[in-house]
């Protein structure tokens, strides 16, 4: 499948083939960012979804087959494998990858550890002094219990050390809450392995913003910022989600904030990964608090963010390949990453029910009604082909995005493209970017 619509750079000379790991709506915001680049002219997606397969040839190999993917991409000799998802890159798929001589990019296995723990990383930003909320951490639930008892102060923070599809934290009002959260996580093993160690940290009050960074193993660059909403209902209530939906830029985080998170956050993470003998190359995604004592970070991610990256991506003028080429071979410095002026809202369109219990297989109607709209976005997150039909194969099923002149023409764009598409059970918060009527 040739690309259409993108100009050869003179003098170029291969086209490229890419290979994107995934299966959502963050894969198929990077399908078609990567298309647009003039150096590329096939993309396969692994697995992919029924979205993706309208840009990309969607092969049936899961994320975590580490072995047929390597074979795949050998055999189609892929130039460049672009890893979207936590779990292969924290099992350590760039290495395998590397080790067969191929070209990918993501953090290998001893860099996504600042992810794949959250013990890992809260030590890290202890040792290097990187502003954090205070913690501890707990193999045992006894004395984790003990600790709650005596120690913490409520409302508190539970985290689950390993990767739970970003549902694995737990905001606990007081000491019964915390009780049955500490049996969930660690003895009921609600969130598998992943609870074999926690996290209890203090809760911290300000905004939220998520800002997502090219890294190159020294240099670190920042991306457009962006703001997630995890609660599943409207005003932030019910379950936490992987995200409901997100807008960029967050007006919170001023250029002022910016400095500081680059001079006192992000280059000091980066930094104090290289010293450990971990040096990290690929997206740090950093979710912070803008507390009243200043910026502090609430979480790492080794990735980028669904959906976060449905709303920076269609910001970002720079050819994507060209940053990705550039972190692999720590020529981060050399790229100038520009994003346009223009600000985006995502509306997950979700499953009735999600994040518990919701029915699949319902048909998606209206898709059409995106072609040729300038300016509107239906990103796929859990669909599937049947039958001829797009139906719904998850949770969240897709992401409604639209840009704007401002943050509040995005969001009436965003929310009118809603009612472009249906499809049974279909569920979505009607607050998203609501927080944006608050700047003076």
């Amino acid at each position: 499948m040739t690309l259409a619509g993108v100009q050869r750079k003179e003098g170029e000379a291969d086209y490229m083939k890419v290979l994107i790991v995934g299966s959502g709506g963050r894969e198929h915001a990077l399908a078609w960012k990567i298309a647009q680049s003039p150096r590329v002219d096939k993309i396969y997606c692994a697995p992919g979804n029924a979205g993706i397969a309208q840009i990309a040839e969607c092969v049936p190999i899961k994320a975590m087959d580490f072995d047929a993917l390597v074979t795949f991409a050998r055999e189609k000799a892929i130039d460049l494998t672009v890893v979207g998802m936590d779990d292969p890159l924290v099992g350590g798929i760039v290495d395998v990858f590397e080790s067969h001589g191929l070209r990918v990019f993501g953090p290998r296995k001893n860099a996504a550890i600042l992810e794949g723990s959250k013990v890992f990383s809260k030590d890290l930003m202890k040792k290097y002094h990187i502003p954090t909320a205070e913690y501890e951490s707990f193999t045992d639930p006894e004395a984790a219990l003990e600790y709650l008892r005596t120690k913490a102060s409520f409302p508190t923070v539970l985290k689950a050390d390993g990767l739970a599809l970003g549902k694995g934290v737990l905001i606990c009002q007081n000491l019964e809450e915390a009780e049955a959260g500490v049996r969930q996580i660690m003895e009921d093993k609600k969130f598998g392995s992943a609870g074999d160690r926690m996290v209890i940290e203090q809760f911290m009050t300000g905004r939220e913003v998520s800002v997502l960074t090219f890294v190159d193993g020294k240099t670190v660059k920042p991306m457009a910022s962006a703001m997630d909403h995890k609660r599943a209902g409207d005003g932030d209530t019910g379950l936490n989600t992987g995200g409901m939906g997100n807008f960029s830029p967050s007006p919170f985080y001023t250029p002022e904030i910016a400095g500081y998170c680059q001079k006192n956050i992000f280059q000091p993470t980066v930094n104090a990964m290289a010293k450990e003998g971990r040096p990290f190359k690929g997206v740090i995604f950093f979710g912070l608090m803008l507390t009243g004592d200043g910026p502090k970070v609430l979480e790492y991610n080794a990735r980028f963010g669904d959906p976060e990256a449905q709303v920076v991506l269609p910001r970002m003028k720079t050819d994507i390949v060209d940053v990705f080429e550039a972190c692999i071979d720590g020529k981060l410095d050399q790229i100038d990453l520009a994003f346009s002026d223009k600000a985006c809202v995502c509306v997950i369109l979700a499953s009735d029910g999600y994040p518990v219990k919701y029915g699949k297989g319902f048909e998606i109607r209206g898709l059409e009604n995106f072609k040729d709209k300038d300016g509107y976005y239906v990103f796929h997150s859990g669909t599937a082909q049947k039958d001829g039909k797009i139906v719904t194969n998850g949770g969240r099923v897709l992401g409604v995005t639209a840009l704007g002149s401002t943050l509040q023409e995005a969001r009436a764009n965003a929310y009118k493209a809603v009612d472009w598409v249906d499809f049974d059970n279909k569920y979505y918060r009607h607050d998203i970017a609501k927080s944006i009527d608050e700047v003076k």
